[in-house]
């Protein structure tokens, strides 16, 4: 990369941080990298997701932003809108065909931290707009329907969202790593309305792991029921 090149670069991530779209678009044309990352690894559209700039994100995906970059704290607009519950931005995302296949740092796909997080209209975005995988297991062990009882406090919005994650899918019976099951977590902590729904969607309390079908064993533990 030439000083030239350089200089544009850095012209455009202080463009980017000013918010300053006529700069932007100049620097652009004259031949800066949309990609660029900064010292954290943030790409310009990466920038304007974390300030929650749609304006900004919206321009940088029309001008070719690569949208599945993640920076060093594997964060990418996917990743970062859901988690916030930004609707605008994850909507551009998914115009951009961003690839919901994509972790974070908690080895968990968007949806988890939206569902923990009771953003309820992202959850539906997600389920209604795109291809993600309502039974990913992040590095703890959990999926979206665990975490929106185990880290909830069980109320209307997380109602919802596990009726929604059940609606478009959910294993209701995928155990966490202890081989506690959804409905034994919803049970301990007193979410009646969130038992309801899992009971009718078939849901039982006997404790398995979800490790326990990758490696194929049969033994389970004793029907806690």
């Amino acid at each position: 990369m030439n000083t030239n090149s350089n200089t544009l670069n850095e012209q455009l991530l202080k463009a980017i941080q000013r918010g300053d779209r006529e700069a932007v678009l100049k620097l652009l044309e004259e031949g800066a990298d949309i990609n660029v990352g900064d010292a954290q690894g943030r790409t310009p559209v990466m920038i304007a997701t974390y300030q929650h700039n749609t304006d900004m994100v919206r321009v940088l995906l029309q001008a070719g932003a690569d949208v599945n970059i993640r920076d060093n704290n594997k964060e990418n607009p996917l990743l970062h809108a859901d988690a916030q519950g930004w609707l605008d931005i994850l909507s551009l995302a998914i115009e951009a065909h961003a690839d919901t296949r994509l972790t974070n740092r908690f080895g968990g796909i968007s949806i988890i931290p939206a569902s923990e997080r009771g953003h309820v209209e992202v959850v539906r975005e997600l389920l209604t707009r795109t291809d993600i995988n309502v039974n990913h297991i992040n590095n703890l062990g959990w999926t979206a329907l665990l975490e929106a009882i185990i880290l909830s406090n069980g109320g209307k919005a997380h109602q919802q969202i596990v009726q929604l994650l059940i609606d478009y899918g959910a294993d209701v019976n995928l155990a966490d790593k202890d081989g506690v099951t959804p409905l034994l977590h919803a049970r301990e902590r007193g979410f009646t309305e969130i038992e309801r729904m899992l009971l009718q969607a078939g849901a039982h309390l006997r404790r398995r792991s979800i490790f326990q079908d990758i490696v194929g064993c049969t033994n389970h533990y004793p029907d806690v029921s």
